[in-house]
């Protein structure tokens, strides 16, 4: 299938599509973003490329990068991961704190920002310099050496993390986080300032399309089984409360960050990313969810 061409024509379908939302304007640096920006890369797992648009613009990947430190920890920890944090859609905003408290300091899932930063003090008591293990994975899982955390956009997300510092305390007050909750959010604000092309971030999660093995290199990163799961939990919870809505009318595994991105696999196939900066009022790209929704429509494939 000719996606390049696929791609421009799902595009101009959705230029009779009222673009609404906002661009992140909560974090002072995405505020600044073009709002008119979009890119599409798709990457098969036989090294075949598609894209369309700003696809070798850097954007920040923002929540996205919660895959990867997930990734890193589940080898790490193997099931006591799930002692610490769960496996179910949240049903409530990704910042919650009632959720939080209801559930005893024990967040919903990892892709949550409670659960990210579980995550981070996981990584964080196993690494002396958690912040250099993990982009050294990122490049590693990517094969892209260039990759790197902004520290402007992580600096930026520092003066006006007052909710994630909320998070980190309520669960620090339960014993769910163990470590100097300055250095924990200090390197969760450093994974969400990660920077990526549309390209990079396909052939960067290219590898759970592969069921844990990059089809590059060769190199196994997570078992079969572990990789099955971290898409399971895509699934489920890839788009905060709306996770149910991108598996109805897309079908596949993704994850999304208030960057405007948003990573979907096809396991066996390929893995898309698309970026497109106005968000709705539950975080995910409006244009991005629309266009990935089309493309399954019109390949008519999905893991359904």
């Amino acid at each position: 299938m000719n996606y390049n061409k696929l791609f421009e024509k799902i595009y101009q379908s959705l230029g009779n599509t009222e673009n609404l939302g906002q661009v992140a304007s909560y974090i002072p640096e995405l505020k600044n973003v073009n709002p008119h920006k979009f890119g599409v890369h798709l990457t098969t797992l036989n090294d075949k490329h598609y894209s369309f648009g700003d696809s070798d613009e850097k954007f920040s990947i923002q929540s996205i990068a919660k895959v990867l430190a997930l990734v890193l920890a589940y080898q790490l920890e193997d099931e006591k991961l799930w002692e610490r944090v769960g496996v179910e859609p949240s049903g409530t905003p990704f910042n919650s704190l009632v959720q939080l408290e209801y559930d005893k300091g024990i967040p919903r899932n990892p892709l949550i920002n409670a659960g990210a930063l579980v995550i981070s003090d996981i990584l964080v008591g196993h690494f002396e310099d958690p912040k250099k293990h993990f982009i050294e994975f990122v490049r590693k899982v990517s094969g892209i050496s260039g990759i790197d955390y902004s520290s402007r956009i992580a600096d930026s997300e520092k003066s006006t993390g007052y909710t994630n510092a909320a998070l980190a305390n309520l669960m620090k007050s339960f014993g769910n986080i163990r470590n100097d909750i300055d250095t924990v959010l200090d390197f969760y604000f450093s994974l969400c300032s990660i920077e990526m092309t549309c390209r990079e971030l396909s052939r960067t999660f290219l590898f759970l399309a592969d069921y844990g093995v990059c089809p590059y290199s060769k190199e196994r990163m997570i078992s079969t089984s572990k990789s099955k799961r971290i898409n399971a939990i895509m699934q489920l919870c890839g788009f905060y409360d709306e996770a149910g809505e991108f598996s109805f009318k897309v079908g596949l595994p993704g994850k999304s960050g208030v960057g405007g991105g948003i990573i979907a696999i096809h396991p066996n196939k390929y893995s898309i990313a698309v970026w497109s900066p106005r968000l709705n009022a539950k975080g995910n790209s409006i244009l991005g969810m629309k266009f990935l929704e089309l493309f399954t429509t019109a390949t008519k494939a999905s893991i359904f």
